[in-house]
């Protein structure tokens, strides 16, 4: 190593542990007793995670491919279990699930008409990266295609989402028979979505490739220059159906467990019925640039130096898929920190581990963050300080494809975990950069906040001041939309209340009920899912130094202690009202007709007006007051420092059923196995409040709309009536 790549880590390492780290005299859900104990073990626990351990895990994870299924993961699976025992990890076990799973055999795309043109569906090697010259680089798939071979048109689709595939109309254009070419571009969808788009037009498969305007030179300097995408970046990833049922296809709603029952895969609503492969913008210029057919849109031209046409009939290409998908295993590891006093109270934390190719960042930041983490817990219990309640990490396999390992595990505990588990902590990539993004349900949001000032930035700042100067910038720059100050509660609070899909806290929060918390560094990262995303990039890029990699073992590390160790657990209900208020106004002042006069509402639709939001807003008035009495009791009965236990186990016990509550056991109309009534996610991942309601108002479905309304106020009086009942136990 380097003096240079040195001096950072050595210059972190004295920051994170000056005098100058914010202490905190006050923790929210601590007596001041408690709070002086949490404090004293908090700096303990900062003092162990070391970039260079960082640094050295990361290589272990990035040394080789390891995608889910592979050889190599599950060699990775052993590996963290091993490490894990030796930490002093307790009760450590992997599980495994049979699943359908997916991999590639041969693929091949071939331009006949009007020019030839072989596409090489392999990334070049960068001299100055030796893992990019690794033999075992995958050429470019999509987890879930099916296998087929077709000759046929190219169409250029734009980004793939509905209304591109209406503009096409628009121009005469079918897509009916024909291969279509999509972007991974703004609007952002998630490439799921665009296979379903493209199946349901009839298209005979799809093609995704990465333009340089989204992650390409367009950006900045190109990977091995600067950290954006090179001319040959491959885009994988699966195309699987999860925004339905993620997990296994042929096992919804129960863990595919060995001999688990199975529907037949064409019946499973999330197996794709398409062809479908990435391309890098080298192997999609060829056809781009001899399509015939309308100009495309101004809003369609990419980063290339070339005028994009619609297409349609001038280029074919002859394309051949080969897949082999099919039942494989699946291993989750699982170990605990058993808690001293509230052993069946837990705290769950986690990561995946497989990865399209090295997974520099996603995942492996996240899961070296999470091998330095697990190595401080450990050397606690050896130092006797053991947390009041559980601790359960895992490894999560299989979340590129569809969620899939940490699905079947929420699935296979689902009683469990709502009987006992207090909330989910997802990291997912650790780092791409230094700009830090947190996410909570909203009743979690002030304790994540407070939790930030704990923690020193490597720039010197707290955590906390680092946060709100990303927002500030990001906001400036408008780039708020889905982050930060785009959520439902007042700007100062900084956390994302606004929680989509798309990585392993789906299950939880969505299907179990369980509060969740995300934690993100990131920053400009062009070489998503590709090869270029190792070692290398990391160590240019991404975190030179491994400076925020050690911040979120240390983040991660508080956070969970902080659930474990509280003596009343932080939840904030008033807080979850006023968001809840907030999800519910936007709907009403939306895109959805609320506001037009009777001429403009069209025939049949004059039912709307029997959709009155009044009572919910009531019903949100009765649980915020609720929350604030609940907070104030709860502070006033914190600051006596006397707390009986049993009082204790019953207010603990009734906040943490607040969330299970918040759950319709039919789920959303069209997908049941999403039953949170207040979060959900679109088609594309991206966050959808209130989804059962939204859905039916945005189809202008009233009678639907009602009924889902119903249900949303029915869940506010239950827990307002809870919440209530809790402050009665407080009374003198």
């Amino acid at each position: 190593m380097t003096l240079s790549r040195c001096a950072p880590i050595a210059l972190f390492f004295l920051l994170s542990h000056s005098p100058t780290t914010p202490a905190q005299t006050s923790i929210l859900g601590f007596t001041a007793a408690s709070a002086a104990r949490q404090t004293e073990i908090e700096s303990k626990f900062k003092s162990i995670p070391t970039p260079d351990e960082e640094r050295r895990q990361h290589r272990i994870f990035t040394a080789e491919p390891h995608v889910a299924g592979s050889k190599r993961n599950n060699e990775l699976a052993d590996y963290i279990a091993d490490e894990w025992r030796k930490q002093g990890v307790e009760d450590v076990i992997i599980r495994r699930y049979d699943v359908y799973g997916t991999n590639p055999k041969s693929a091949s795309l071939e331009m006949i008409a009007p020019v030839h043109y072989q596409a090489t569906l392999r990334e070049a090697p960068l001299d100055a990266d030796p893992d990019s010259k690794n033999p075992a680089i995958s050429g470019a798939w999509l987890g879930m295609s099916i296998s087929g071979e077709v000759t046929a048109p190219v169409v250029y689709a734009h980004s793939g989402n509905p209304e591109d595939y209406d503009l096409l109309r628009k121009n005469g254009i079918s897509v009916k028979g024909k291969i279509v070419l999509v972007r991974y571009s703004n609007p952002y969808s998630y490439r799921g979505f665009k296979a379903l788009t493209a199946q349901r037009e009839g298209a005979a498969a799809i093609l995704i490739y990465s333009d340089p305007a989204e992650d390409g030179y367009k950006k900045g300097k190109v990977d091995p220059d600067g950290p954006w995408g090179p001319e040959y970046k491959i885009q994988r990833g699966a195309i699987t159906y999860d925004f339905m049922a993620p997990g296994d296809p042929q096992t919804p709603g129960w863990a595919s467990v060995p001999g688990a029952k199975r529907i037949p895969i064409e019946q499973a609503m999330s197996a794709p019925k398409i062809m479908a492969l990435p391309l890098s913008w080298h192997d999609a210029r060829p056809l781009l640039e001899n399509m015939d057919g309308p100009l495309a849109p101004e809003d369609w031209q990419g980063g290339l130096p070339i005028q994009y046409h619609l297409g349609g009939e001038g280029v074919k290409v002859h394309l051949k898929i080969e897949m082999d998908n099919g039942i494989q295993p699946y291993y989750v590891v699982e170990g605990r920190i058993r808690g001293e006093d509230l052993p069946d109270e837990w705290v769950v934390l986690g990561n995946h581990r497989d990865a399209w190719a090295f997974g520099g960042v996603d995942p492996s930041s996240g899961t070296a963050a999470m091998m330095e983490m697990t190595r401080a817990l450990g050397q606690l219990v050896k130092q006797g300080m053991r947390p009041r309640r559980t601790i359960v990490v895992c490894s999560w396999d299989g979340e590129e494809v569809g969620l899939t390992g940490s699905t079947e595990w929420g699935e296979q505990f689902a009683d469990e975990l709502r009987a006992k588990a207090v909330a989910y902590i997802n990291v997912d990539e650790a780092t791409s950069g230094p700009n830090f993004h947190g996410q909570a349900v909203a009743s979690l949001a002030p304790m994540l906040v407070e939790t930030t000032r704990a923690l020193q930035d490597p720039s010197g700042k707290s955590l906390y001041d680092a946060w709100k100067a990303t927002v500030a910038r990001e906001k400036e720059e408008g780039k708020q939309s889905g982050q930060m100050n785009d959520s439902g509660i007042a700007n100062e609070s900084l956390a994302d209340t606004r929680i989509g899909s798309g990585s392993d806290h789906t299950v939880f929060l969505n299907f179990v009920g369980m509060p969740v918390i995300g934690l993100q560094f990131d920053g400009d990262y062009g070489v998503y899912h590709s090869a270029y995303d190792d070692f290398f990039w990391m160590n240019h890029f991404g975190d030179p130094g491994y400076r925020y990699h050690t911040l979120m073992s240390q983040l991660w590390g508080v956070t969970a202690l902080r659930l474990a160790n509280a003596d009343l657990l932080p939840f904030d209900f008033a807080t979850y009202a006023a968001n809840i208020r907030q999800f519910v106004d936007e709907l009403e002042k939306g895109k959805n007709m609320w506001r037009q006069p009777p001429s403009a509402v069209q025939p049949g639709e004059a039912r709307q007006a029997q959709l009155d939001l009044k009572p919910i807003l009531d019903a949100i008035d009765a649980f915020e007051v609720a929350g604030k009495k609940l907070n104030n009791s709860l502070r006033e009965k914190l600051a006596s420092g006397q707390i009986d236990p049993k009082l204790a186990a019953t207010l603990n016990h009734g906040m943490m059923q607040v969330e299970r509550n918040w759950l319709n056991p039919d789920g959303i109309p069209g997908r049941p196995w999403f039953k949170h009534i207040l979060y959900g996610a679109r088609f594309t991942y991206a966050h959808l409040e209130l989804p059962g309601l939204t859905e039916a108002v945005e189809a202008r479905d009233w009678p639907r709309a009602k009924q889902q309304a119903e249900i949303l106020e029915h869940a506010l009086e239950n827990n307002t009536k809870l919440v209530n009942e809790l402050n009665q136990r407080l009374l003198p």
